[in-house]
């Protein structure tokens, strides 16, 4: 039995085509268990972020019977029809070893070195855990990227200077505006990459925030936390006439802003210029209003040219923590028993 990895990520596919291939988190147990069920994989994790989702697998087949069963599984979850070319990467070990330690670790991220993945690779390794999905191989095999995470943090430079998707975009405003420091910000949407966004505007000198949230409870209890206000989530649009920036980052399934609705509200503004940044996957935000006049939309994979001057000013730093990676995979595979036990209860969760 091995670890292998499927997936798509900002490296591989534009967010048209990962937007089709995101998982919601209320379905991932369900889904987990279906493969689990067909016989592909005894043991399996679903990471479904903004720029990636992979599917960690623990199979007795051979690459060649596992990958195209893999990805028939998940073309057929999202009904996924038309052709895939180099979209989706297939890993063996190491390297899918290499890989999984690679994510942890914010190597493998647009914005290198960033620390948020981490969280939601733990997140996703505890849901497969919660249901049973994950055993012993797997358990291991993350429990040991959390380790590896933590190695490179601490001695390594990778992080130097690198900041979160949503402390870029905060820098992307800044080359629109100059400074924050005039500017009102709605937030719509009051999931944790919202609000370290928020908290970034307002380190930058945001004038005010505006959270709006579908459920409002959650956004009075953010806007309280960061000094603004709580609006009604049917009630967000009604505040565009003073606003100047948008960051939108629901889990809709749909369009939550589009040409049609905008361009109304772009009169009552007297066309002023307006910043959508969409940093959710599927996106909130319909590109076509784009084409809007004082409208400048970015979305994820716009983020990804900033993302590469970070990349640029710490390649020595990158090549340090390869070695490392590459060094603590082939631990991992050296100690394994030639026999692995079945799955067992799930260990105590490893520290950052």
């Amino acid at each position: 039995m091995s670890i292998v990895v499927i997936g798509l990520s900002h490296h591989s596919a534009p967010v048209t085509v990962r937007e089709r291939f995101a998982f919601a988190e209320a379905r991932i147990p369900a889904t987990l268990q279906l493969l689990r069920d067909s016989g592909i994989a005894s043991e399996a994790v679903i990471l479904s972020t903004c720029n990636r989702v992979e599917l960690y697998a623990v199979t007795t087949l051979e690459p060649h019977k596992a990958f195209p069963a893999l990805q028939e599984f998940l073309v057929n979850c999202h009904d996924y029809r038309d052709p895939l070319t180099d979209e989706l990467y297939t890993l063996t070990e190491p390297h899918s070893l290499e890989h999984l330690f690679r994510v942890a670790s914010g190597l493998d991220s647009m914005v290198l070195g960033e620390t948020e993945i981490l969280g939601q690779l733990k997140k996703a390794y505890d849901v497969a855990l919660q249901h049973r999905h994950s055993g012993s191989r797997l358990n291991k095999a993350f429990q040991k990227a959390f380790n590896v995470a933590k190695h490179i943090r601490t001695e390594t430079n990778i992080q130097r200077g690198s900041v979160s998707v949503g402390s870029v975009a905060v820098e992307l405003a800044e080359k629109i505006f100059t400074t924050l420091s005039d500017r009102q910000v709605m937030v719509i949407g009051a999931g944790d990459t919202s609000e370290k966004t928020a908290r970034s505007l307002l380190s930058r000198g945001a004038h005010s925030i505006i959270v709006s949230n579908r459920s409002h409870e959650r956004a009075e209890e953010l806007a309280k936390e960061l000094g603004g206000r709580a609006v009604h989530f049917e009630d967000w649009s009604r505040e565009f006439s003073k606003i100047d920036i948008v960051i939108s980052s629901t889990s809709a399934p749909h369009y939550v802003l589009d040409r049609e609705k905008l361009k109304p509200l772009m009169k009552l503004r007297k066309n002023r210029p307006l910043l959508l940044i969409d940093i959710a996957v599927p996106r909130d935000i319909e590109p076509e209003v784009n084409f809007l006049e004082n409208v400048y939309l970015y979305n994820i994979d716009d983020l990804q040219a900033i993302a590469n001057d970070y990349l640029k000013q710490r390649k020595e730093e990158v090549d340090r923590c390869l070695h490392i990676i590459r060094e603590k995979a082939k631990a991992l595979l050296n100690s394994r028993p030639s026999a692995s036990p079945p799955p067992n209860a799930r260990p105590a969760f490893g520290h950052e």
